[in-house]
Protein backbone atom coordinates (compact mmCIF):
# COMPACT_ATOMS: atom_id res chain seq x y z
CA UNK A 1 0.00 0.00 0.00
CA UNK A 2 1.31 3.42 -1.35
CA UNK A 3 0.95 5.37 2.07
CA UNK A 4 0.95 8.64 -0.01
CA UNK A 5 -0.75 7.98 -2.57
CA UNK A 6 -3.44 6.91 -0.57
CA UNK A 7 -3.18 10.26 1.62
CA UNK A 8 -3.39 12.56 -0.99
CA UNK A 9 -6.29 10.83 -2.81
CA UNK A 10 -8.34 10.62 0.24
CA UNK A 11 -6.90 14.34 1.00
CA UNK A 12 -8.40 15.41 -2.52
CA UNK A 13 -11.82 13.41 -2.13
CA UNK A 14 -12.45 14.87 1.47
CA UNK A 15 -11.53 18.55 0.56
CA UNK A 16 -12.10 20.46 3.36
CA UNK A 17 -11.49 23.47 2.10
CA UNK A 18 -13.74 23.51 -0.54
CA UNK A 19 -16.20 22.25 1.85
CA UNK A 20 -16.07 25.79 3.91
CA UNK A 21 -18.68 27.73 2.04
CA UNK A 22 -21.52 25.07 2.89
CA UNK A 23 -19.89 24.44 6.30
CA UNK A 24 -20.26 28.25 6.89
CA UNK A 25 -24.17 28.15 5.43
CA UNK A 26 -25.04 25.06 7.68
CA UNK A 27 -23.76 27.01 10.59
CA UNK A 28 -24.61 30.41 9.97
CA UNK A 29 -27.32 29.91 13.49
CA UNK A 30 -25.32 28.30 15.60
CA UNK A 31 -23.30 29.87 18.49
CA UNK A 32 -19.65 29.77 18.70
CA UNK A 33 -20.12 26.75 21.08
CA UNK A 34 -22.83 24.97 18.90
CA UNK A 35 -20.34 25.72 15.82
CA UNK A 36 -17.06 24.25 17.66
CA UNK A 37 -19.00 21.17 18.72
CA UNK A 38 -20.36 20.44 15.22
CA UNK A 39 -16.58 20.39 13.54
CA UNK A 40 -16.03 18.30 16.57
CA UNK A 41 -18.33 15.90 15.84
CA UNK A 42 -18.29 15.98 12.22
CA UNK A 43 -14.09 15.36 12.40
CA UNK A 44 -14.64 12.49 14.66
CA UNK A 45 -17.20 10.78 12.41
CA UNK A 46 -14.78 11.20 9.21
CA UNK A 47 -12.38 9.49 11.23
CA UNK A 48 -15.00 6.73 11.98
CA UNK A 49 -15.98 6.41 8.33
CA UNK A 50 -13.01 5.72 7.35
CA UNK A 51 -11.64 3.59 9.72
CA UNK A 52 -14.99 1.86 9.71
CA UNK A 53 -14.48 1.23 5.86
CA UNK A 54 -10.78 0.16 6.66
CA UNK A 55 -11.80 -2.94 8.76
CA UNK A 56 -15.10 -3.86 7.60
CA UNK A 57 -15.62 -2.67 4.24
CA UNK A 58 -14.30 -5.26 2.35
CA UNK A 59 -16.11 -7.76 4.34
CA UNK A 60 -19.22 -5.98 3.06
CA UNK A 61 -18.36 -5.82 -0.59
CA UNK A 62 -17.48 -9.44 -0.62
CA UNK A 63 -21.25 -10.37 1.63
CA UNK A 64 -22.48 -9.02 -1.77
CA UNK A 65 -20.14 -10.91 -4.50
CA UNK A 66 -18.40 -7.41 -5.30
CA UNK A 67 -14.91 -7.80 -6.20
CA UNK A 68 -12.23 -5.37 -5.46
CA UNK A 69 -11.71 -5.15 -9.60
CA UNK A 70 -15.43 -3.61 -9.69
CA UNK A 71 -14.94 -1.40 -6.77
CA UNK A 72 -12.48 -0.35 -8.59
CA UNK A 73 -14.03 0.33 -11.31
CA UNK A 74 -17.10 1.46 -10.45
CA UNK A 75 -15.18 3.69 -7.74
CA UNK A 76 -13.31 5.23 -10.24
CA UNK A 77 -16.17 6.15 -12.23
CA UNK A 78 -17.89 7.98 -9.37
CA UNK A 79 -13.92 9.40 -8.60
CA UNK A 80 -14.13 11.00 -11.97
CA UNK A 81 -17.46 12.25 -11.96
CA UNK A 82 -16.60 14.46 -8.56
CA UNK A 83 -13.47 15.73 -10.18
CA UNK A 84 -15.17 16.69 -13.27
CA UNK A 85 -17.58 18.90 -10.87
CA UNK A 86 -14.53 19.93 -8.97
CA UNK A 87 -12.56 21.14 -11.86
CA UNK A 88 -15.73 23.45 -12.19
CA UNK A 89 -15.63 24.66 -8.91
CA UNK A 90 -18.97 22.99 -8.15
CA UNK A 91 -19.75 20.69 -5.18
CA UNK A 92 -20.02 17.08 -6.84
CA UNK A 93 -23.77 16.22 -6.58
CA UNK A 94 -22.34 12.46 -5.80
CA UNK A 95 -21.31 14.17 -1.99
CA UNK A 96 -24.53 16.17 -1.49
CA UNK A 97 -27.78 17.64 -3.17
CA UNK A 98 -29.18 20.64 -3.23
CA UNK A 99 -32.12 19.54 -1.38
CA UNK A 100 -29.71 17.80 1.05
CA UNK A 101 -28.17 21.24 2.07
CA UNK A 102 -31.43 22.69 1.86
CA UNK A 103 -32.81 20.01 4.60
CA UNK A 104 -29.69 20.27 6.43
CA UNK A 105 -30.27 24.10 7.18
CA UNK A 106 -33.60 23.54 8.69
CA UNK A 107 -31.68 20.73 11.01
CA UNK A 108 -30.19 21.74 14.71
CA UNK A 109 -27.23 19.18 13.91
CA UNK A 110 -25.80 19.28 10.79
CA UNK A 111 -22.34 17.38 12.15
CA UNK A 112 -22.80 13.96 10.94
CA UNK A 113 -25.64 14.29 7.73
CA UNK A 114 -24.97 15.83 5.90
CA UNK A 115 -21.63 17.86 7.05
CA UNK A 116 -19.19 14.38 7.76
CA UNK A 117 -21.84 12.24 5.81
CA UNK A 118 -22.06 12.81 2.74
CA UNK A 119 -20.34 16.04 2.11
CA UNK A 120 -16.52 15.11 3.48
CA UNK A 121 -17.06 11.03 3.06
CA UNK A 122 -19.19 10.35 0.48
CA UNK A 123 -19.62 7.11 -1.35
CA UNK A 124 -16.23 8.00 -3.27
CA UNK A 125 -14.40 8.38 -0.36
CA UNK A 126 -15.85 4.77 1.37
CA UNK A 127 -15.11 2.77 -1.77
CA UNK A 128 -11.51 4.89 -1.88
CA UNK A 129 -10.75 3.51 1.58
CA UNK A 130 -12.44 -0.41 0.91
CA UNK A 131 -9.91 -0.27 -1.98
CA UNK A 132 -6.95 0.87 -0.77
CA UNK A 133 -7.50 -1.61 2.48
CA UNK A 134 -7.78 -4.70 0.10
CA UNK A 135 -4.29 -4.43 -1.12
CA UNK A 136 -3.07 -5.58 2.92
CA UNK A 137 -2.01 -9.28 3.61
CA UNK A 138 -3.22 -8.68 7.28
CA UNK A 139 -5.00 -7.43 9.10
CA UNK A 140 -2.17 -4.89 11.19
CA UNK A 141 -1.48 -3.96 7.37
CA UNK A 142 -4.57 -1.66 7.59
CA UNK A 143 -3.10 0.15 10.79
CA UNK A 144 -1.99 3.38 8.75
CA UNK A 145 -4.38 3.75 6.92
CA UNK A 146 -6.81 3.85 9.61
CA UNK A 147 -4.04 6.31 11.03
CA UNK A 148 -4.57 8.62 7.80
CA UNK A 149 -8.15 8.42 8.31
CA UNK A 150 -7.11 9.93 11.68
CA UNK A 151 -4.94 12.36 10.47
CA UNK A 152 -7.36 13.17 7.71
CA UNK A 153 -10.00 13.90 10.75
CA UNK A 154 -8.02 16.52 12.28
CA UNK A 155 -7.17 18.47 9.10
CA UNK A 156 -10.88 18.62 8.32
CA UNK A 157 -11.10 20.26 12.42
CA UNK A 158 -8.84 22.03 11.80
CA UNK A 159 -9.98 23.88 8.37
CA UNK A 160 -13.27 24.00 9.84
CA UNK A 161 -12.10 25.77 12.94
CA UNK A 162 -10.64 28.57 10.87
CA UNK A 163 -13.14 28.26 8.15
CA UNK A 164 -14.04 31.92 8.63
CA UNK A 165 -10.58 33.35 8.52
CA UNK A 166 -9.68 30.80 5.57
CA UNK A 167 -12.98 32.14 3.94
CA UNK A 168 -11.85 36.12 4.68
CA UNK A 169 -8.04 35.63 3.85
CA UNK A 170 -8.39 33.44 0.18
CA UNK A 171 -12.02 34.44 -0.92
CA UNK A 172 -14.21 32.45 -2.98
CA UNK A 173 -11.80 32.64 -5.96
CA UNK A 174 -8.75 30.78 -3.38
CA UNK A 175 -11.22 27.96 -2.72
CA UNK A 176 -12.25 27.42 -6.02
CA UNK A 177 -8.45 27.27 -7.41
CA UNK A 178 -7.82 24.85 -4.34
CA UNK A 179 -10.91 22.61 -5.29
CA UNK A 180 -9.68 22.89 -9.02
CA UNK A 181 -6.08 21.84 -8.41
CA UNK A 182 -7.63 18.67 -6.06
CA UNK A 183 -9.73 18.09 -8.66
CA UNK A 184 -6.92 17.56 -11.06
CA UNK A 185 -5.38 15.40 -8.83
CA UNK A 186 -8.48 13.47 -8.43
CA UNK A 187 -9.15 12.45 -12.16
CA UNK A 188 -6.17 11.30 -12.30
CA UNK A 189 -6.04 8.97 -9.29
CA UNK A 190 -9.84 8.23 -10.66
CA UNK A 191 -7.83 7.04 -14.29
CA UNK A 192 -5.21 4.69 -12.43
CA UNK A 193 -8.42 3.15 -10.67
CA UNK A 194 -10.39 2.11 -13.47
CA UNK A 195 -7.10 0.79 -15.25
CA UNK A 196 -6.09 -1.15 -12.77
CA UNK A 197 -9.64 -2.25 -12.21
CA UNK A 198 -10.45 -3.34 -15.85
CA UNK A 199 -6.23 -5.30 -15.86
CA UNK A 200 -7.78 -7.39 -12.57
CA UNK A 201 -11.22 -8.11 -14.59
CA UNK A 202 -9.60 -8.60 -17.74
CA UNK A 203 -6.46 -10.08 -17.23
CA UNK A 204 -5.42 -10.26 -21.01
CA UNK A 205 -4.85 -6.08 -20.64
CA UNK A 206 -1.83 -6.36 -18.37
Amino acid sequence: MDLLKSFISLLALINPIGAIPIFLSLTAQQNRAETHRTVRIASIAVFVVIGFSATIGERAIAFFGISIGSLQVGGGIIMLMMAMNMLSARTPPQQATQQEQTDAELKDNVAVVPLAIPLLTGPGTISTVIIYAGEAAHWYDRLPLIAIGAGLGGICYAALRAAEPIANVVGQTGINIATRIMGLILAALAVEFMVNGLKSLFPVLR
